[in-house]
């Protein structure tokens, strides 16, 4: 290859992973990945075994919180 196509190619790279940048950045200020409902919508599509099992599961790690804390090793 020649390298002005070696030239070329980095400079396009460096162009679209710059604009890329620019785009996430732009959606980041913008507030497109802001979604403050997500957890509301979330629970309404849920069915009652799931949120059982999510229960469970927030049991389960304040019991082993608990338990770490209360082992000391000699």
């Amino acid at each position: 290859m020649d390298s002005w196509v070696i030239i070329m190619m980095l400079a396009v790279s460096v162009f679209l992973g710059s604009l890329a940048l620019l785009g996430i950045m732009w959606a980041i200020r913008t507030g497109q990945f802001d979604d403050k409902e997500k957890f509301l919508n979330q629970v309404q599509y849920d069915g009652e075994d799931e949120l059982n099992d999510a229960a469970k599961q927030a049991e389960k790690k304040k019991a082993m919180k608990k338990k770490k804390e209360a082992y000391r090793p000699e």
